[in-house]
């Protein structure tokens, strides 16, 4: 019951990573608000819970709207008493290729993942300051390296990291922990859409180091971690989930075998 007693609210809750993380989080004993745009998917979630012997409530949110934000925390410190943990999971991903990127796409891929995030813990920085709390933002490799089509992604995740240092710095002495997770590729609703075949998800299976897709509850267990007391003296880290993909240098036709 490591997240025992604590309340947390968790955006992009409806399906994935977010689902999974809901889930883990009230196995460990907190009440869990969850939040995203489409009210069916969050309540299968919360049911799931429910069923489980958790806590959850919903919250019909776009998290790129600062008025409808602070509708979320309102709820959450209504519905459970506090606020401790904030998890900015929720994400929109525009493609383009920067040549011919139209503007409005652009700015898509920033509205979502990077100033829905920064709108939620302001919103949340009382209580969170309040409650010694803790925030997890849920940036991307993409964020880390480079990849043809998602520039507008890749720059808004990296502006997530960047964001996670700053707050770490100006929050700590406070008692607000903020650190990022950095997923690789799990097995998503949004990544089967990408990689819908068997095919197509072995070639990226083997691209991996440790020769599998993620388990979607296997980035929420590091969730967990950096959302719990077991990392007290934890903030304004990087922690990189992604089976070692971006720990390899890819020498070309090198072998060592």
């Amino acid at each position: 019951m490591r997240l025992e007693n604590k309340v947390a609210i968790i955006t992009g809750a409806g399906q994935g990573i977010g689902a999974a993380t809901a889930k883990r989080f009230a196995q460990e004993g907190a009440r869990v608000v969850l939040a995203a745009r489409r009210l069916e998917l969050l309540q299968q979630v919360a049911d799931d819970i429910i069923a489980d012997g958790g806590i959850a409530t919903v919250f019909s949110v776009d998290i790129a709207d600062e008025e409808a934000v602070r509708q979320l925390v309102a709820h959450a410190v209504e519905a459970h008493g506090k606020l401790d943990i904030v998890v900015n999971n929720a994400v929109l991903m525009v493609p383009g290729m920067l040549a011919n990127h139209d503007t409005r796409a652009w700015r898509q891929n920033f509205h979502v993942s990077l100033d829905g995030a920064m709108f939620l813990m302001r919103e949340a920085y009382p209580q969170l300051k309040a409650n010694r709390g803790a925030v997890v933002n849920v940036s991307s490799v993409c964020g880390l390296l480079g990849s043809a089509g998602t520039a507008g992604y890749s720059a808004a995740k990296a502006g997530m990291l960047a964001l996670t240092r700053n707050a770490a710095m100006e929050w700590g002495k406070k008692g607000v922990r903020v650190n990022s997770i950095v997923p690789g590729v799990f097995l998503t609703p949004p990544t089967q859409g990408l990689m819908p075949d068997e095919a197509s998800q072995a070639a990226t299976a083997k691209s991996v180091p440790i020769g599998r897709i993620g388990d979607p509850v296997e980035c929420a267990n590091a969730i967990l971690f950096l959302a719990s007391d077991e990392a007290s003296y934890i903030t304004g880290a990087e922690l990189v989930v992604d089976g070692g993909r971006t720990a390899e240098l890819n020498t070309g036709t090198a072998s060592w075998d």
